[in-house]
C-alpha cells in the first residue's frame, strides 16, 4: 500500500475517484491500495496482493493482443479524452511509463532496449513496413551541481541557446525553491510579456519561411 497519502491534488483527481469504472485494477483493489479500506487479515492482504500481481502480469501480456488487434480507431479514442479529464490521463501515462521503468530495473532486457523496441514496432505499424527503421535515444542523466553565476551571465547577456537543460531544469528548481519566489508575481508578468513573446517567434517564423522560400527560387 501507499507510505504517504497523495500531494498535489491528486487525491481530487479521477485515477483516485472512488466511483471510477475497473481497470487493471477493481475498485476494491484501489481502497486497498489507497489504505481507505484496512479490515483485512493478513491472510486476505496476502491473497489481495497476489490477484493484483496477478491481474497486472495479465494487462502486460495484453498489450500484445491490442498492440496487433485493436482497431486504430479505438486506440485513438482511448487517447483523446475530455478536456476536463486530460490533467489526469497525462498524469496515468507519465505515472503507467514510471512503473514501468522502475518494474524493469534488473530486467534481463533493459528498460532502454524495450523502448527503443516499442518505438520501431509502432514507427513500421504506422508504415506498413518494416523496413521503417528508427533510431531511438534515451537516457538517465541526473542533475548536478551547476555554476549558478554563469547560468545568470547567460541569461542576463541573452544568451540563451548556451543554457543546457541540465542548468535550466536545476536553475528553475533552485529559482521556485527560493525565498524571493512569487508565484503570483512570476505568472501575471509572464502573461503580459506572452503576447509580445508570440509576436516575435510568429515574426521569426515567417522570416524564416520567405528565406527558405527564396533560397529555392
Amino acid at each position: 500500500m501507499t507510505d504517504a497519502p497523495p500531494t498535489d491534488g491528486a487525491a481530487d483527481s479521477l485515477a483516485y475517484a472512488a466511483d471510477r469504472d475497473r481497470g487493471i485494477l477493481t475498485p476494491s483493489d484501489r481502497e486497498f491500495l489507497l489504505g481507505r479500506k484496512t479490515d483485512y487479515t493478513e491472510h486476505s492482504k496476502k491473497q489481495k496482493r497476489n490477484r493484483i500481481r496477478r491481474r497486472l502480469r495479465n494487462a502486460i501480456l495484453d498489450f500484445t493482443i491490442l498492440f496487433d488487434h485493436l482497431e486504430d480507431r479505438d486506440r485513438e479514442t482511448v487517447f483523446n479524452p475530455e478536456d476536463e479529464a486530460r490533467e489526469a490521463y497525462t498524469q496515468g501515462i507519465v505515472d503507467m511509463l514510471g512503473f514501468l521503468h522502475l518494474g524493469t530495473m534488473g530486467y534481463y532486457v533493459p528498460f532502454k532496449d524495450m523502448l527503443g523496441q516499442g518505438v520501431n514496432r509502432a514507427e513500421q505499424k504506422l508504415a506498413g513496413s518494416d523496413y521503417r527503421m528508427v533510431t531511438v535515444d534515451f537516457n538517465v542523466d541526473p542533475v548536478g551541481q551547476i555554476d549558478v553565476d554563469e547560468v545568470v551571465d547567460k541569461l542576463e547577456s541573452e544568451r540563451f541557446d548556451e543554457v543546457t537543460d541540465e542548468e535550466l531544469r536545476a536553475f528553475v528548481r533552485l529559482m521556485t525553491e527560493s525565498e524571493a519566489f512569487s508565484p503570483g508575481e512570476m505568472r501575471s508578468g509572464m502573461k503580459e510579456q506572452m503576447p509580445d513573446f508570440l509576436d516575435a517567434v510568429s515574426e521569426a517564423t515567417d522570416r524564416r519561411t520567405r528565406r527558405a522560400e527564396n533560397l529555392n527560387d
